[in-house]
């Protein structure tokens, strides 16, 4: 919590000591006339129901007061909520392990479902682009609004060949993206980089400029061997992207935990922790509560 004018709160606190000070003089005189009665068994007796609710009195007359200074200081609440117009590029990996069935049908196929899925679950003023990568990267199609386009896009993702340059796709991706506003990047692959642009380097890049990176490692432990080699997936360097700029990584050994993680991230990645103005709502929640509290006191003979 951030407060606009935080000074008022130093006031408030010695205000609050001071009101402390004259109610507990103000309590002293009550009591010192109540030794006046000559039964102080009666006395006693009469006022203990009414205790307890003095004390409530009280409290509440403390959080309200609170609440009131609270409010005067502008406090901002930093809260998730969500964005309208933010930029989001899909980097799907079309390496030659990615024609693996371990993940049925192919780990290529589940990924352009679980692509569809990210895409219809984004909110209509989101714009989202895609980008496919294998000893190189390549553009399917720029940021757009448009979800017949980038849905029609997604039909047009090669088929499997090829080395991995993950690098290579992040830095295609922050020469796509605007200059400022909510961005964010979600990596499918299920394989180790190994051509191209350094993907830490990118990572270290997009963390400087605020752009969280969401990787899915797609396969199981034990792919498929592919042209000689095993298609095994490099989870330490995705977890290292993810970790570095603030992003997150999952790992989905089917295609229905793929297609889960990616309309998740679908919703999650279109929220943006914004300061929001909370003002208005801890003065009328403070002004109420000291409102009731008065009339609650009058009612009952107790003024806190």
């Amino acid at each position: 919590m951030s407060f606009d004018t935080p000074w008022v709160l130093g006031v408030g606190a010695v205000g609050a000591v001071l009101l402390a000070l004259l109610y507990q003089r103000a309590v002293s005189r009550v009591d010192a006339q109540a030794l006046q009665y000559s039964n102080l068994a009666f006395l006693e007796r009469a006022l203990a129901p009414k205790r307890w609710v003095t004390a409530v009195l009280r409290g509440a007359w403390i959080v309200a007061l609170c609440a009131l200074v609270i409010g005067l200081a502008g406090p901002h609440l930093r809260l998730p909520v969500p964005v309208a117009d933010g930029s989001v590029f899909i980097c799907i990996d079309t390496s030659g392990s990615m024609a693996s069935t371990d993940v049925a049908p192919t780990r290529a196929a589940a990924a352009q479902s679980a692509a569809r899925a990210f895409i219809q679950e984004s909110p209509a003023g989101i714009k989202i682009g895609l980008i496919t990568f294998s000893g190189a990267a390549e553009l399917i199609t720029p940021l757009t609004s448009n979800r017949e386009t980038i849905l029609g896009a997604v039909d047009q993702i090669p088929a499997p060949n090829g080395a991995t340059a993950i690098g290579d796709a992040l830095q295609l991706a922050a020469s796509q993206f605007p200059p400022s506003g909510h961005r964010v990047v979600v990596l499918i692959t299920d394989g180790v980089n190994n051509t191209g642009v350094d993907p830490q380097e990118m990572a270290q890049y997009f963390a400087a400029h605020h752009v969280p990176i969401y990787t899915i490692g797609i396969g199981t432990p034990n792919g498929d061997v592919i042209g000689g080699e095993a298609s095994s997936i490099d989870e330490g360097a995705l977890q290292s992207y993810a970790q570095v700029t603030g992003g997150a990584y999952a790992r989905a050994e089917n295609a229905s935990q793929l297609r889960d993680a990616l309309a998740r991230l679908g919703r999650e990645t279109t929220i943006e922790r914004r300061p929001v103005a909370a003002a208005f709502g801890f003065v009328v929640a403070g002004a109420a509560l000291l409102v009731v509290t008065m009339l609650t006191g009058l009612s009952v003979g107790r003024i806190p």
